[in-house]
């Protein structure tokens, strides 16, 4: 048995096609994973303070892992070694000689910040989570500096990645966001029980081990396990820099716009940050299906019209790839506002995770699904102005809105408690009303206002500079998906009604096929209402199931967060 696990881990998967539904299985796992390791959170701690601790402390991490691991990113070191592999066995050594110097300049790097961070920490707790008391800020000090040790873990774990993709030992890169996820999930049966909240850290830190562990046999076994050795040429490790710095700083706005919402959540009530982060997790499950499956699909495709000088082609496929986006979107943003309780009381509704929190965990979801199309828009543009070469634009754009989007959060928290209509009209309009804490509810909306800011924004700048007339076509597919996601909504809701009276939604299956089967039925007759519209996307949908389209290139995502 154990001979047999270690040939499949060895295997090499050369058919794109095996590749592809390798690739996607494990992906659907590991965000099963993610929704159980969530609902074990929630069963155990429910939204109050010692959760609202252990989100807190992944800020400063975080924001390292984006900041400095990005250097290390997939995206970047790919090229670099296919180029080198391709060229026999000297350029072999050379291949070496590179990541022996990218993993030196990282380490070096990486440690430096993790070890400034580690004593900087009493600073910079009572910054991130200016709410909490002494006992909070003392448990958020310890924690963050346990988990300083996953970006460097992590970080490691992707230069080990991008060995693993050159050599096609796609099953071994698919099976380590599932393990990282496990990891988590042990810390959370295991080792809080007996280590109480340090317990959870312990459990991050087994999944980064696990994530990069798994992929260290292949590493070895390739003659590529990286050693400290800096390059005496620079001119390889400048280019990554050249190439990683402005995503760095892209990502890096985005994750420091959310440091200081996780403060602001902090100065709500006990409890604010896990509800932030719960509702933020959950709109991540669509955006991760709609939004990074089509930008990825679409990023080599795009770079390889534009450096063969085919704009025209290469902005009707970013113009294809949107039509798609906004249709898969809105039909999503519908479904999740009006089964917004129904999703949230399946997935964490269970133990200490209370009522209140149920509701507010909804209305946060709702809030933050209105910007899903954003969201999604947002990362496939950026991709296809990175696949153009431009990388002032979406620089500058994400660092603006992710500004805008910070400014927001204080004028919305300051309209809230001040203004008793504004409040009576939000907590009436999410149903919330009478629930202590809905003032957490300003975050969500702030971000969404910010994400749609942002891809409004990206678009204009890409029509301007890409398409030589207006795309029409985008007018007709976000009406269509406007009109079958307020009647996807409508049947929903009435379909929430009539399942009422035939199932206990006091019960988990109740409240399950109560969900599921209004959803079921809403999306049926949705497809009719796009089917009499004569959606061009349905039309290219059905084309796509009559092929077969797993015959596609397979680009696998990295992990852009801990």
């Amino acid at each position: 048995m154990v001979n047999g696990i270690i040939n499949i881990l060895r295997k090499e998967v050369s058919g794109l096609h095996e590749a592809a539904f390798l690739l996607g299985f494990f992906a659907i796992a590991s965000q099963i994973l993610a929704l159980v390791r969530d609902r074990m959170l929630a069963h155990n701690f429910g939204a109050g303070a010692d959760l609202d601790v252990y989100y807190a402390a992944f800020r400063v991490p975080d924001f390292l892992y984006i900041s400095i691991a990005s250097f290390v990113s997939l995206t970047v070191l790919i090229p670099f070694l296919s180029g080198y592999l391709s060229g026999g066995e000297a350029s072999k050594e050379k291949a070496k000689e590179f990541l022996n110097g990218i993993f030196s300049v990282f380490m070096l790097v990486i440690a430096f910040a993790c070890a400034a961070a580690f004593f900087a920490m009493p600073f910079l707790a009572p910054l991130i989570a200016p709410g909490f008391g002494e006992s909070q800020l003392s448990d958020l000090i310890f924690l963050s500096r346990l988990l300083l040790l996953s970006p460097i873990i992590l970080g490691i774990s992707n230069l080990f990645g991008s060995v693993t993709q050159v050599f096609r030992r796609f099953f071994v890169y698919a099976l380590a966001p599932v393990l990282y996820n496990l990891g988590i999930i042990a810390g959370v049966v295991f080792f809080h029980p007996t280590f109480g909240l340090s317990g959870l850290g312990m459990g991050v830190i087994l999944g980064a081990l696990l994530h990069a562990g798994v992929q260290l046999p292949v590493v070895s076994e390739r003659g590529f396990f990286p050693r400290f050795s800096f390059p005496r040429d620079l001119s390889a490790v400048k280019n990554v820099i050249a190439l990683s710095l402005p995503r760095t700083i892209t990502l890096s706005a985005s994750h420091f716009s959310l440091i200081v919402i996780i403060a602001l959540a902090s100065t709500v009530y006990n409890g604010s940050i896990s509800v932030f982060n719960f509702a933020f997790n959950l709109q991540s499950v669509p955006l991760s299906i709609i939004g990074v499956s089509y930008s990825l699909a679409a990023f080599p495709t795009l770079a390889g019209f534009f450096s063969r000088g085919e704009k025209q082609l290469f902005a009707s496929h970013v113009v294809s790839a949107l039509r798609h986006i906004i249709f898969w979107s809105l039909p999503a943003m519908g479904l999740f506002i009006v089964l917004r309780a129904q999703i949230v009381r399946v997935i964490l509704g269970s133990g200490s995770f209370s009522w209140s929190d149920t509701k507010l965990t909804a209305a946060a979801l709702a809030l933050f699904s209105v910007s899903i199309v954003a969201q999604s828009a947002v990362l496939l543009l950026v991709r296809g102005f990175y696949a153009a070469g431009e990388t002032k634009v979406p620089l500058l754009v994400n660092v603006l809105s992710s500004a805008l989007t910070v400014v927001l959060s204080f004028s919305l928290l300051s309209a809230f408690e001040n203004s008793l209509l504004f409040k009576y009209f939000m907590e009436s309009a999410l149903r919330v009303y009478g629930i202590g804490g809905t003032a957490i509810l300003m975050l969500p909306l702030a971000y969404s206002m910010g994400s749609i800011i942002n891809a409004l924004s990206l678009w204009l700048f890409f029509r301007r500079k890409y398409l030589s007339e207006p795309a029409r076509v985008l007018r007709e597919v976000s009406f269509q998906g406007f009109a079958a996601a307020v009647f996807i909504g409508f049947v929903s809701y009435h379909f929430l009604n009539f399942f009422d009276d035939i199932f206990d939604i006091n019960t988990f299956w109740g409240i399950f096929f109560q969900g599921a089967l209004s959803g079921l039925a809403g999306i049926f007759f949705g497809v009719l209402l796009l089917m009499l519209l004569k959606s061009r996307e349905l039309a290219d949908i059905s084309a796509a199931l009559r092929h077969r389209f797993w015959k596609a290139e397979v680009i696998a995502p990295e992990p852009t967060e801990l």
